[in-house]
């Protein structure tokens, strides 16, 4: 059983050493790392990333929508919105926005045509560009989507507000009807099914977005067998995104997901853990090292998690060497991707 051959009891939790604080931390304004994404987005290889329609086995979770055909019969894939290479922005329609907690929203925009499936593999990610009108350049800041990669005619997004944050604060302006130019495939980790035999996922705030694309992909693939592991900080509960997704998934696959969460700030009546993700829980809750390529760890929130837990990435193209708690435990540089 998989909770046997790979979960430790997890009663160590509550004597947790904090590593330090990272929940908190805002990302750093201004840098180069527009310049950086917008390179590349460049080179991104062009859309033809598609995949056959299957049952779906998660409830909720959309299919490929029904493919065009050609009078022989065979299926055509569905128009990519976002092709990489030498195409340019794409001004795309604020559709629906939500309101998920104090700081954070989830947007919805509509794609040039309702056939249009996203293009995005997994994982990768776009940029968005603003240039207000007192502004001397445009702002470019990278981001992940939640939706699924063959949702038809729209593609959806988590956005924490920062403050003096230019682009998530004018993304919370948006009002519906208005336009964002998003521009990408940013490609990162490229994932095959069972590519691993167990991947383990550090997030802490909106890093979550690329851990729940990558996951959602494998959970809709019923030949994908592999094995996740969810380790989640955050400062309160509400901060939590995407929760009800993540219990969703636990309780349908028991045996191959589980979700570990700890809060700066919990309630009284908070089961979790408590505390920031320490040496301790991931020592407690992840793959063995020794495993060598059949696992995976994935990492990805503010600056202060990565120093803690696996030290930073020199650029995007860069992972930088591995440190802090994953390079104590005894994981290998190539036993880690920081997203």
């Amino acid at each position: 059983m998989f909770a046997r051959q790979v979960f430790r009891p997890a009663n160590t939790l509550s004597k947790q050493q904090h590593v330090r604080r990272y929940a908190s931390d805002a990302p750093k304004s201004g840098g180069s790392n527009g310049i950086l994404y917008t390179g590349i987005a460049l080179a991104a290889v062009s859309g033809g990333y598609f995949y056959l329609r299957r049952q779906n086995p998660i409830q909720g979770m959309p299919l490929s929508g029904e493919e065009s055909k050609t009078p022989s019969g065979s299926i055509l894939p569905a128009p990519k919105a976002f092709t990489g290479g030498e195409q340019g922005f794409l001004s795309l329609v604020l559709a629906e926005h939500e309101i998920i907690n104090h700081n954070t929203k989830r947007l919805k925009f509509k794609l040039p045509e309702n056939d249009m499936e996203s293009g995005l593999p997994v994982a990768s990610a776009v940029i968005m560009k603003y240039k207000g009108p007192e502004m001397q350049k445009p702002v470019i800041r990278p981001y992940t989507p939640i939706s699924d990669v063959d949702q038809k005619g729209f593609v959806e997004f988590v956005i924490k507000k920062y403050p003096n944050g230019p682009m998530s604060e004018h993304m919370h302006d948006l009002e519906i009807g208005q336009r964002l130019d998003i521009k990408g495939p940013i490609p990162k980790y490229q994932w095959h099914a069972n590519k691993h035999e167990h991947i383990a996922m550090i997030a802490g705030g909106t890093g979550i977005t690329p851990m729940w694309q990558v996951a959602r992909h494998i959970f809709k693939n019923p030949e994908d067998k592999t094995k996740v592991t969810l380790i989640f900080g955050n400062i309160k509960e509400e901060d939590i995104l995407l929760k009800k997704e993540w219990e969703e998934l636990e309780n349908t696959y028991p045996q191959r997901f589980r979700a570990f969460y700890t809060l700066d700030q919990p309630p009284e009546s908070w089961q979790g853990g408590k505390g920031f993700i320490s040496k301790e829980l991931l020592k407690t809750v992840l793959p063995e090292p020794k495993e060598g390529d059949k696992i995976k760890v994935f990492v990805c929130g503010p600056p202060g998690l990565y120093k803690a837990i696996s030290g930073g990435k020199k650029s995007p193209s860069d992972q930088g060497e591995l440190d802090g708690v994953l390079k104590e435990l005894g994981y290998s540089k190539d036993q880690v991707y920081k997203f």
